[in-house]
């Protein structure tokens, strides 16, 4: 799962006994050697049907951008400006060293669940990928409500969100194992490190964005193929501020 550049079993242990944004600043030189960045398959996915439904956009947010995976797809389908959101420093850093020469491409250190009130009314597009996990339900409101207040009318919040588990499958005990065992860890340990698997239904995002004042569409991502019922094994949900 790792390439030899990536991390040792032992930092990820003092990153998983960290909080997140002290993990991240411990992982960010090594995060792109890790299962955990977003695949390009995926970001190409997006950015092709974000292309074919809504074509170009002006300004464009990545929330919770890590080390800036996302930020090229951004820079391809936004005109103007393009701005990262990350709390950790030590992912920002990276980012910015990749991105260091392109004027066009910028960097905010801010927690997501209260972005800054300057980023208002300032955004076509905004996406995220891969950081779900890390807020609790309670906290999606905010975090809603805060990209919802970042886009201009008629702005739209993208992500994509993959079909639920059946628990026949092998894969549906490892996440319920993995999310059992971070129940366990932040009860008997401080800080914690919030990072769940199972915390973002459909059903439930669709109604947080509906009451932050989105309205919600899915669109298929076909290049991951169906489920046997026929069911597309990923979507595209899209969040516009009407």
């Amino acid at each position: 799962m790792f390439s030899s550049h990536g991390p040792s079993v032992r930092e990820l242990t003092v990153q998983g006994l960290s909080s997140v944004e002290r993990g991240y600043d411990l992982l960010a030189p090594k995060f792109d050697h890790t299962p955990f960045r977003t695949p390009d398959r995926m970001l190409d996915a997006v950015e092709e049907t974000l292309a074919q439904r809504e074509g170009t956009f002006g300004a464009g947010l990545d929330v919770c951008c890590g080390t800036g995976a996302g930020i090229g797809m951004l820079r391809r389908l936004c005109r103007d400006r393009v701005t990262g959101v990350d709390l950790s420093a030590g992912m920002l850093a990276e980012a910015g060293r990749v991105h260091a020469d392109d004027d066009r491409v910028g960097f905010v250190r801010a927690d997501a669940r209260a972005l800054p009130s300057a980023l208002a009314d300032s955004y076509d597009l905004a996406v995220s990928f891969g950081a779900f996990g890390h807020f609790l339900p309670a906290e999606r409101p905010a975090l809603f409500s805060g990209v919802h207040a970042a886009l201009r009318e008629g702005g739209v919040f993208a992500f994509p969100i993959g079909a639920p588990i059946p628990p026949s499958s092998p894969v549906w005990w490892a996440v319920a194992g993995f999310d059992a065992a971070m129940r366990v860890r932040n009860a008997v340990w401080r800080p914690p490190f919030v990072m769940y698997y199972r915390t973002f239904p459909l059903s439930g995002v669709r109604a947080d964005l509906r009451t932050a004042g989105f309205t919600v569409e899915t669109v298929p991502l076909e290049h991951f193929g169906r489920l046997p019922d026929g069911a597309p094994r990923w979507r595209l949900v899209l969040a516009r501020r009407s």
